[in-house]
């Protein structure tokens, strides 16, 4: 809304430092900024507000070191997060963009979905809280959206320098002399694209369409339906290994700003034609605009973390571990990178896999010896650690780091092919 009255400011008076809303940078930083305050100011007022209607978290006792000082802290601090997302792309983002849309409609979807669970577990003290079935269908939904609204909107479209037809465009310019100059400028066209970022390949657009070797319009049509199934598929599956990250002291809020950096810095670079040009990445029209976007996600991921960390005095609940995951999902589709998820959300990846390899591993065991055994010593991964007394604390810092080292490893595929 801020950065609308700007630009009509702009256009009907002449007023100085106006024309800085229109870099990405300045938006960016302002929308780091007022993230972090907002998550600092408003968290722990919060914190007050859940502590005084004792709107505390319900522990179990799973024999875990520390696990039982944890009752009572207070929960659904995603709140502050959600509010800190929102709240600076809203004054500073461009509302006409059709990817800020994107990202601010899964983050409340997914944040009331969250909410709806932890209201249950709190207030009705129903332990278990929204049924799975409902979550999946949730996110199921959320997929739906993204997927049709790539698949439809007309804004919504890429650049693949060896196939997108180029035009070019007399552009005239007046000298300081007061001259004028004409120049001829080339520059491609965006197209509509089931196309997407493979790492470590030289050329590495791959086409969805492949995998329908349809050439007619019927072909088309199978393709993004294709791509609406891969869209519920990596919402549903960065989603919830989120959740199942969230598990210690603000371990899935360090890893979930680590992603977020790398993410805003993809957005940068695939929304910039000359970045995109220089490092022969696939080049978004208007996905520059998500770096705002992540700037303001970093800011609010940073400004929970100040009460999240180790103890943690707030707990962000589903209302948070949902809404980030999902909007990580959305924000990697939105910019053509969702297969690079698997590298840069690794932590999430063996989080999941870690409950999956539990869980066959313990029927399987059952059905053949009659008692089921464990692999770990409990999942998600991080309490099989935990289990192993290793001090929480120490846990969280080397996620976090390992979570650095493949953040550094998914920028570098830029240029490893």
């Amino acid at each position: 809304m801020l950065y609308t009255l700007v630009k009509y400011l702009e256009q009907h008076f002449d007023i100085p430092g106006l024309g800085m809303f229109e870099y990405l940078s300045f938006r960016s930083v302002g929308a780091i900024i007022l993230a972090l305050l907002i998550g600092t100011i408003f968290g722990g007022r919060l914190i007050r507000i859940l502590r005084r209607k004792q709107i505390g978290e319900d522990i179990r006792d799973l024999g875990l070191e520390g696990q039982m000082e944890k009752k009572g802290t207070p929960t659904m601090g995603g709140i502050v997060i959600l509010i800190s997302i929102l709240v600076p792309i809203l004054l500073l983002g461009d509302l006409s963009n059709i990817y800020v849309w994107l990202m601010i409609i899964s983050t409340i979807w997914l944040g009331a979905l969250g909410f709806a669970d932890d209201y249950i577990k709190v207030f009705r003290k129903n332990k278990n809280g929204l049924k799975g079935k409902f979550k999946i269908v949730g996110q199921v939904g959320l997929g739906i959206i993204v997927g049709t609204v790539m698949c439809l909107s007309p804004q919504v479209v890429a650049v693949d320098k060896n196939t997108t037809s180029k035009t070019t465009e007399v552009v005239e310019t007046i000298a300081p002399d007061g001259s004028v100059q004409k120049s001829v400028e080339t520059y491609y066209v965006g197209e509509k694209s089931t196309k997407t970022t493979i790492p470590f390949v030289k050329d590495n657009e791959f086409d969805y369409h492949w995998f329908v070797p349809i050439d007619s319009p019927l072909g088309d049509t199978l393709t993004w339906v294709l791509y609406v199934l891969v869209a519920i598929f990596v919402i549903t599956a960065v989603s919830n290994g989120s959740n199942l990250t969230d598990g210690l002291d603000g371990l899935n809020t360090g890893v979930s700003a680590i992603v977020a950096v790398v993410l805003s810095i993809l957005a940068y670079l695939s929304g910039h034609v000359i970045y995109a040009d220089y490092l022969n990445i696939m080049y978004i029209p208007d996905s520059g605009e998500l770096a705002v976007f992540g700037a303001a996600f970093v800011g609010a991921l940073i400004g929970f973390l100040w009460f999240n960390c180790y103890p943690a005095q707030v707990f962000m609940g589903d209302t948070g571990s949902l809404a980030i995951g999902g909007i990580i999902a959305v924000f990697a589709l939105a910019i053509r990178k969702e297969l690079l998820l698997p590298i840069l959300c690794g932590i999430y990846l063996v989080e999941v896999i870690s409950v999956m390899v539990q869980t066959f591993y313990f029927k399987y065991t059952r059905k053949r010896y009659g008692q089921g055994r464990r692999l770990f010593r409990m999942a998600p991964l991080h309490h099989h650690y935990q289990k192993s007394n290793i001090p929480e604390n120490r846990i969280v810092v080397r996620f976090w780091i390992i979570q650095i080292i493949l953040a550094a490893f998914a920028l570098v595929t830029l240029k490893i092919r």
